[in-house]
Protein backbone atom coordinates (compact mmCIF):
# COMPACT_ATOMS: atom_id res chain seq x y z
CA UNK A 1 0.00 0.00 0.00
CA UNK A 2 1.37 3.43 -0.92
CA UNK A 3 1.83 6.22 1.61
CA UNK A 4 -0.79 8.29 -0.18
CA UNK A 5 -3.45 5.60 0.20
CA UNK A 6 -2.55 5.20 3.86
CA UNK A 7 -2.97 8.94 4.41
CA UNK A 8 -6.30 8.86 2.64
CA UNK A 9 -7.58 6.18 5.06
CA UNK A 10 -6.95 7.53 8.58
CA UNK A 11 -8.72 4.63 10.29
CA UNK A 12 -6.17 2.16 8.90
CA UNK A 13 -3.15 4.43 9.13
CA UNK A 14 -1.63 3.83 12.55
CA UNK A 15 0.83 1.02 11.87
CA UNK A 16 2.03 2.04 8.37
CA UNK A 17 2.36 5.69 9.31
CA UNK A 18 4.23 4.85 12.50
CA UNK A 19 6.64 2.69 10.50
CA UNK A 20 7.16 5.44 7.96
CA UNK A 21 7.75 8.07 10.63
CA UNK A 22 10.45 5.86 12.14
CA UNK A 23 12.26 5.31 8.83
CA UNK A 24 12.10 8.88 7.53
CA UNK A 25 13.23 11.70 9.77
CA UNK A 26 10.34 14.15 10.10
CA UNK A 27 11.62 17.26 11.93
CA UNK A 28 9.61 17.97 15.09
CA UNK A 29 7.42 21.05 15.18
CA UNK A 30 9.51 24.00 16.42
CA UNK A 31 8.48 25.25 19.85
CA UNK A 32 8.18 28.80 18.52
CA UNK A 33 5.64 27.57 15.95
CA UNK A 34 3.70 25.72 18.65
CA UNK A 35 3.53 28.95 20.67
CA UNK A 36 2.28 30.89 17.65
CA UNK A 37 -0.36 28.29 16.81
CA UNK A 38 -1.53 28.13 20.42
CA UNK A 39 -2.15 31.88 20.46
CA UNK A 40 -3.79 31.86 17.02
CA UNK A 41 -6.19 29.14 18.15
CA UNK A 42 -7.33 31.12 21.18
CA UNK A 43 -10.79 32.75 21.07
CA UNK A 44 -9.27 36.23 20.73
CA UNK A 45 -5.67 36.10 19.42
CA UNK A 46 -3.61 39.00 20.72
CA UNK A 47 -1.35 40.92 18.30
CA UNK A 48 0.73 41.96 21.32
CA UNK A 49 1.28 38.33 22.33
CA UNK A 50 2.11 37.34 18.75
CA UNK A 51 4.60 40.20 18.67
CA UNK A 52 6.28 39.04 21.87
CA UNK A 53 6.56 35.47 20.56
CA UNK A 54 8.16 36.63 17.31
CA UNK A 55 10.43 39.13 19.04
CA UNK A 56 11.78 36.39 21.33
CA UNK A 57 14.04 35.30 18.46
CA UNK A 58 16.13 38.22 17.16
CA UNK A 59 17.16 36.42 13.98
CA UNK A 60 13.58 35.50 13.14
CA UNK A 61 12.44 39.07 13.83
CA UNK A 62 14.93 40.54 11.38
CA UNK A 63 14.13 38.00 8.69
CA UNK A 64 10.41 38.56 9.16
CA UNK A 65 10.73 42.32 8.78
CA UNK A 66 12.71 41.85 5.56
CA UNK A 67 9.94 39.64 4.16
CA UNK A 68 7.17 41.90 5.41
CA UNK A 69 8.73 44.83 3.56
CA UNK A 70 9.15 43.02 0.25
CA UNK A 71 6.99 44.21 -2.65
CA UNK A 72 4.91 41.01 -2.80
CA UNK A 73 3.99 40.89 0.89
CA UNK A 74 4.24 44.43 2.20
CA UNK A 75 3.30 46.67 -0.68
CA UNK A 76 4.03 50.38 -0.26
CA UNK A 77 3.99 50.58 3.53
CA UNK A 78 7.28 49.75 5.21
CA UNK A 79 7.22 48.23 8.68
CA UNK A 80 9.92 49.37 11.08
CA UNK A 81 8.98 46.97 13.87
CA UNK A 82 7.31 43.62 14.42
CA UNK A 83 4.28 45.47 15.78
CA UNK A 84 3.97 47.44 12.54
CA UNK A 85 4.42 44.28 10.47
CA UNK A 86 1.52 42.67 12.35
CA UNK A 87 -0.57 45.83 11.85
CA UNK A 88 0.14 46.00 8.11
CA UNK A 89 -0.02 42.29 7.28
CA UNK A 90 -2.30 40.84 9.95
CA UNK A 91 -1.42 38.16 12.46
CA UNK A 92 -2.24 35.24 10.16
CA UNK A 93 0.13 36.40 7.41
CA UNK A 94 2.86 37.14 9.95
CA UNK A 95 2.43 33.66 11.43
CA UNK A 96 2.61 32.17 7.92
CA UNK A 97 5.86 34.00 7.16
CA UNK A 98 7.30 32.88 10.50
CA UNK A 99 6.29 29.29 9.76
CA UNK A 100 8.24 29.47 6.52
CA UNK A 101 11.33 30.87 8.22
CA UNK A 102 11.18 28.13 10.86
CA UNK A 103 10.83 25.49 8.14
CA UNK A 104 13.99 26.73 6.48
CA UNK A 105 15.83 26.32 9.78
CA UNK A 106 14.42 22.87 10.53
CA UNK A 107 14.71 21.27 7.09
CA UNK A 108 18.28 21.40 5.79
CA UNK A 109 18.74 21.55 2.04
CA UNK A 110 22.50 21.87 1.78
CA UNK A 111 23.42 19.25 -0.79
CA UNK A 112 24.41 20.18 -4.34
CA UNK A 113 21.21 18.59 -5.62
CA UNK A 114 19.18 20.93 -3.39
CA UNK A 115 21.21 24.08 -3.91
CA UNK A 116 18.21 26.12 -5.08
CA UNK A 117 15.51 24.29 -3.11
CA UNK A 118 14.55 27.08 -0.72
CA UNK A 119 14.95 29.76 -3.38
CA UNK A 120 12.42 27.97 -5.60
CA UNK A 121 10.13 27.22 -2.64
CA UNK A 122 10.19 30.87 -1.59
CA UNK A 123 9.50 31.95 -5.16
CA UNK A 124 6.54 29.56 -5.30
CA UNK A 125 5.16 30.90 -2.01
CA UNK A 126 5.45 34.46 -3.35
CA UNK A 127 3.62 33.42 -6.52
CA UNK A 128 0.86 31.76 -4.50
CA UNK A 129 0.31 34.95 -2.48
CA UNK A 130 0.25 37.04 -5.66
CA UNK A 131 -2.25 34.74 -7.36
CA UNK A 132 -4.47 34.41 -4.29
CA UNK A 133 -4.74 38.19 -4.08
CA UNK A 134 -5.04 38.79 -7.81
CA UNK A 135 -7.78 36.19 -8.33
CA UNK A 136 -9.35 36.73 -4.89
CA UNK A 137 -9.21 33.03 -4.14
CA UNK A 138 -8.78 31.74 -0.61
CA UNK A 139 -6.60 33.24 2.10
CA UNK A 140 -3.13 34.54 1.27
CA UNK A 141 -1.52 33.08 4.39
CA UNK A 142 -2.82 29.61 3.52
CA UNK A 143 -1.61 30.01 -0.08
CA UNK A 144 1.83 31.09 1.16
CA UNK A 145 2.17 28.19 3.57
CA UNK A 146 1.15 25.65 0.94
CA UNK A 147 3.52 27.12 -1.66
CA UNK A 148 6.45 26.92 0.73
CA UNK A 149 5.71 23.45 2.09
CA UNK A 150 4.46 21.51 -0.93
CA UNK A 151 7.92 20.15 -1.84
CA UNK A 152 9.37 19.79 1.68
CA UNK A 153 9.24 16.01 1.28
CA UNK A 154 12.07 16.26 -1.25
CA UNK A 155 14.95 17.03 1.17
CA UNK A 156 13.53 14.54 3.67
CA UNK A 157 13.56 11.74 1.07
CA UNK A 158 17.06 12.72 -0.08
CA UNK A 159 18.16 12.35 3.52
CA UNK A 160 16.51 8.91 3.76
CA UNK A 161 17.39 7.34 0.38
CA UNK A 162 20.88 7.62 -1.09
CA UNK A 163 19.56 7.27 -4.63
CA UNK A 164 16.57 9.57 -4.31
CA UNK A 165 18.28 12.40 -6.19
CA UNK A 166 18.34 10.17 -9.27
CA UNK A 167 14.67 9.33 -8.75
CA UNK A 168 13.77 12.99 -8.45
CA UNK A 169 15.70 13.90 -11.59
CA UNK A 170 14.00 11.13 -13.57
CA UNK A 171 10.55 11.99 -12.23
CA UNK A 172 11.12 15.60 -13.32
CA UNK A 173 11.31 14.36 -16.92
CA UNK A 174 8.04 12.41 -16.82
CA UNK A 175 5.96 13.94 -19.59
CA UNK A 176 2.73 11.98 -19.05
CA UNK A 177 2.70 10.04 -15.78
CA UNK A 178 2.25 11.82 -12.44
CA UNK A 179 5.51 13.06 -10.95
CA UNK A 180 4.93 10.83 -7.92
CA UNK A 181 4.53 7.59 -9.91
CA UNK A 182 8.25 6.86 -10.16
CA UNK A 183 8.80 7.82 -6.52
CA UNK A 184 6.16 5.29 -5.45
CA UNK A 185 7.66 2.59 -7.67
CA UNK A 186 11.19 3.00 -6.34
CA UNK A 187 10.63 4.02 -2.72
CA UNK A 188 7.03 3.06 -1.88
CA UNK A 189 6.34 6.69 -0.99
CA UNK A 190 6.55 10.15 -2.54
CA UNK A 191 7.59 13.66 -1.63
CA UNK A 192 3.90 14.64 -1.71
CA UNK A 193 3.00 12.01 0.90
CA UNK A 194 5.96 12.87 3.15
CA UNK A 195 5.21 16.60 2.81
CA UNK A 196 1.64 15.88 3.92
CA UNK A 197 2.93 13.99 6.96
CA UNK A 198 5.19 16.91 7.85
CA UNK A 199 2.31 19.39 7.50
CA UNK A 200 0.10 17.30 9.76
CA UNK A 201 2.92 16.82 12.26
CA UNK A 202 3.50 20.58 12.38
CA UNK A 203 -0.17 21.37 12.91
CA UNK A 204 -0.72 23.11 9.57
CA UNK A 205 -4.27 23.37 8.25
CA UNK A 206 -6.01 20.33 6.80
CA UNK A 207 -6.45 22.10 3.47
CA UNK A 208 -2.69 22.72 3.25
CA UNK A 209 -1.88 19.11 4.19
CA UNK A 210 -4.29 17.56 1.67
CA UNK A 211 -3.28 19.97 -1.09
CA UNK A 212 0.35 18.94 -0.54
CA UNK A 213 -0.66 15.28 -0.83
CA UNK A 214 -2.49 15.92 -4.12
CA UNK A 215 -0.37 18.64 -5.73
CA UNK A 216 0.75 16.28 -8.53
CA UNK A 217 -2.63 14.53 -8.77
CA UNK A 218 -4.42 16.73 -11.26
CA UNK A 219 -7.47 14.49 -11.46
CA UNK A 220 -8.36 16.00 -8.08
CA UNK A 221 -9.25 19.23 -9.91
CA UNK A 222 -12.29 17.45 -11.33
CA UNK A 223 -13.16 15.55 -8.15
CA UNK A 224 -16.29 17.08 -6.66
CA UNK A 225 -15.71 15.23 -3.38
CA UNK A 226 -12.48 17.16 -2.76
CA UNK A 227 -12.73 20.47 -0.89
CA UNK A 228 -12.76 23.49 -3.16
CA UNK A 229 -9.96 25.11 -1.14
CA UNK A 230 -7.72 22.10 -1.79
CA UNK A 231 -8.49 22.13 -5.51
CA UNK A 232 -7.79 25.87 -5.70
CA UNK A 233 -4.39 25.47 -4.04
CA UNK A 234 -3.45 22.72 -6.50
CA UNK A 235 -4.64 24.81 -9.44
CA UNK A 236 -2.78 27.93 -8.27
CA UNK A 237 0.38 25.87 -7.76
CA UNK A 238 0.31 24.91 -11.45
CA UNK A 239 0.17 28.57 -12.44
CA UNK A 240 3.03 29.30 -10.05
CA UNK A 241 5.04 26.41 -11.53
CA UNK A 242 4.52 27.72 -15.06
CA UNK A 243 5.58 31.23 -14.00
CA UNK A 244 8.72 29.95 -12.27
CA UNK A 245 9.70 27.94 -15.36
CA UNK A 246 9.24 31.04 -17.51
CA UNK A 247 11.30 33.12 -15.08
CA UNK A 248 14.07 30.49 -15.18
CA UNK A 249 14.11 30.63 -18.98
CA UNK A 250 12.85 27.08 -19.47
CA UNK A 251 11.07 26.24 -22.71
CA UNK A 252 8.12 24.56 -21.02
CA UNK A 253 6.70 23.24 -17.78
CA UNK A 254 5.93 19.53 -17.98
CA UNK A 255 3.66 19.84 -14.96
CA UNK A 256 1.72 22.63 -16.65
CA UNK A 257 1.41 20.47 -19.76
CA UNK A 258 -0.08 17.69 -17.62
CA UNK A 259 -2.47 19.77 -15.53
CA UNK A 260 -2.67 23.33 -16.84
CA UNK A 261 -5.90 22.90 -18.77
CA UNK A 262 -7.59 21.39 -15.69
CA UNK A 263 -6.30 24.27 -13.55
CA UNK A 264 -7.62 26.92 -15.92
CA UNK A 265 -10.99 25.19 -16.11
CA UNK A 266 -11.29 25.09 -12.31
CA UNK A 267 -10.18 28.73 -11.96
CA UNK A 268 -12.35 29.90 -14.86
CA UNK A 269 -9.41 31.43 -16.76
CA UNK A 270 -9.19 31.89 -20.50
CA UNK A 271 -5.92 31.41 -22.39
CA UNK A 272 -5.54 35.20 -22.64
CA UNK A 273 -6.17 35.74 -18.94
CA UNK A 274 -3.69 33.00 -18.06
CA UNK A 275 -0.99 34.51 -20.28
CA UNK A 276 -1.59 37.92 -18.70
CA UNK A 277 -1.29 36.48 -15.19
CA UNK A 278 1.95 34.71 -16.03
CA UNK A 279 3.38 37.93 -17.47
CA UNK A 280 2.40 39.83 -14.31
CA UNK A 281 4.03 37.19 -12.14
CA UNK A 282 7.17 37.27 -14.26
CA UNK A 283 7.40 41.04 -13.72
CA UNK A 284 6.75 40.62 -9.97
CA UNK A 285 9.61 38.14 -9.72
CA UNK A 286 11.99 40.62 -11.33
CA UNK A 287 10.87 43.34 -8.91
CA UNK A 288 11.93 41.05 -6.04
CA UNK A 289 15.45 40.51 -7.45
Amino acid sequence: MSTASVLARPSAAEDPVDALMKSIRIPPRPSLLADLQRELSSPDPSPETIGRIVASDVGMSGALLKLANSSIYGGRRKAKSIEQAILFLGINQVASLMTGLLARQAIPANSAALASFWDVSTRRAQAMVFLSRRLRIGETDVAHTFGLFCDTGVPLLMDRFADYDATYAAASLEAERPFTALEEERHSTSHAAIGCLLARNWGLSDHVAWAILHHHDYAVLEDASTAGAVRSLVALSLLAEAAICKYQGLAESLEWNKGGAHACAWLGLSAEETAELLDELHDAFHEED
